[in-house]
């Protein structure tokens, strides 16, 4: 891509060597890395006979996960990671997981350019999910993107576009819509959506209540630290390529460690990681994989520019006046989860309990009576739950660019009110701040070169 030429970095510059698709491919031949024929070379697009190969970009604590490096149904050949010491750590955990001796790229964009890989796993700080799924989309790769799926919406307005017009397969790695029990709540999603989508609150809007109360943390202890002095950058990483196209930074210890969740440059604390795996299955069970709030709203202390601190409420408004309370300060700490506008409640499943409790104005109902109305309920249309099936059959995934991009936008609107310290509204179908270009710099917020143009174009 761009003439055949990558960026390298030496001495914290950018700088530029031309590398072309022919010179990584031979370099990876002449190693003897080719034993695995990829799917795509074998196979028309959806012969589902042919194994798929996969590649992890990034090699932290998550990619170690079943998810990504002892995933089966499929052969990992390949890893990279701006730390040199974890690129070690995978090639050993790899050939300990039955892979063999899988390659080690000299970065992501070696990587991109394999021909032999037929789907990359995006396990690194969120600030990278954007522009590493626009750019393996655009290299023609199959994508399994950790949360969050983006920092920000414009980030995942791009991701989406980009993967529909290549026709790319996408996976966001949360899974609480279609398999597992949902946080805190003793229940798979399946039976709240059986709720919301049969009527039973009612016609008129929904209140939803996320906090400790209800088995959520938004974990506030995740915070940057503003008074670390610049380290030396370790020997063994690549500073310039980690920060990426997040503005340049001096190395800190806890920056470039788990911590960086704490730093809005990189994620945004317990939202930033978490609200994807709580607020993708609400949007799902809310039956709102369609659209976005219209009206956010803030109650918190006002935010330092570089280090994520704590909220009290951000509130989420949709157009029929359905609202997501995050409860911050634990003053709703005994709101149900769903408050119907018949005054039906959804309540977590009790300790010894068998499902959700429903609760109205009369009191409790008994659970056989929950039961026998679970049961008389059309459930759910089933989902595509298998991506390696996904990539082999061309089968749209159960958590994809469009309704990840949804879910994703409900607690970037929520960190951007944060940051404001303010509410804004915001319209679902523009994608844009109403009338308020404080609110739309956070919503499309920039990116360091080069990474701008392999992002944007």
């Amino acid at each position: 891509r761009d003439g055949g030429r990558f960026p390298t970095h030496r001495h914290g510059e950018a700088e530029f060597m031309t590398l072309t698709r022919r010179q990584v491919l031979k370099t990876a031949a002449g190693a003897g890395l080719f034993s695995i024929v990829p799917a795509g070379v074998l196979r028309g697009e959806t012969a589902p006979s042919n194994q798929l190969t996969r590649a992890l970009i990034g090699f932290g604590c998550i990619a170690q996960s079943g998810n990504h490096l002892t995933l089966k149904g499929s052969r990992l050949i390949g890893l990279c990671d701006p730390y040199k010491s974890r690129v070690q750590h995978g090639l050993q955990r790899a050939e300990q997981c039955g892979w063999g001796k899988v390659k080690a790229y000299e970065n992501f964009m070696a990587l991109l350019a394999d021909k032999d890989v037929d789907v990359v796993h995006i396990c690194t700080p969120p600030h990278w999910h954007g522009c590493m799924s626009v750019m393996a989309a655009n290299a023609g790769k199959d994508i399994w993107c950790e949360k969050p799926m983006t920092r920000t919406v414009g980030e995942g307005r791009r991701v989406m576009e980009v993967v529909k017009a290549k026709k790319r397969m996408f996976r966001l790695n949360t899974w609480f819509r279609f398999q597992g029990t949902f946080y805190g709540f003793g229940t798979t999603v399946e039976p709240i959506r059986q709720i919301v989508e049969n009527g039973l609150l009612g016609k008129g809007p929904v209140r939803c209540t996320f906090g400790a109360g209800q088995g959520f943390s938004w974990k506030f202890n995740w915070s940057g630290r503003v008074t670390d002095v610049a380290a030396p950058v370790p020997a063994d990483l690549d500073w310039d390529l980690w920060l990426g196209p997040a503005p340049w930074k001096p190395y800190t210890a806890h920056r470039a460690g788990t911590s960086f969740r704490g730093y809005w440059d990189y994620d945004a604390g317990g939202l930033g990681d978490m609200a994807q795996h709580y607020l993708d299955p609400l949007q799902y069970l809310l039956c709102k994989d369609e659209t976005s709030p219209v009206l956010v709203d803030y109650k918190g202390p006002r935010q330092h520019p570089e280090a994520v601190g704590r909220f009290d409420r951000i509130t989420l408004t949709y157009d029929d006046g359905t609202t997501v309370a995050l409860d911050g300060d634990e003053t709703l700490k005994d709101e149900p989860l769903l408050r119907g506008a018949n005054g039906l409640c959804v309540y977590p499943k009790a300790k010894e309990g068998k499902t959700l409790r429903l609760k109205d104005a009369n009191g409790w109902w008994p659970e056989e009576k929950v039961l026998a109305t679970l049961a008389g309920l059309p459930k759910p249309a089933p989902q595509q739950t298998d991506f390696i099936d996904s990539c082999r059959n061309r089968k749209t995934f159960a958590l994809n660019e469009s309704n990840g991009f949804r879910s994703c936008t409900m607690f970037n609107l929520a960190i951007v009110a944060e940051r404001l310290g303010r509410g804004f509204r915001f319209d679902p179908v523009a994608l844009r701040a109403v009338d308020d270009q404080a609110a739309d710099r956070f919503l499309y917020q920039g990116m360091r070169a080069p990474w701008k143009k392999e992002m944007w174009g």
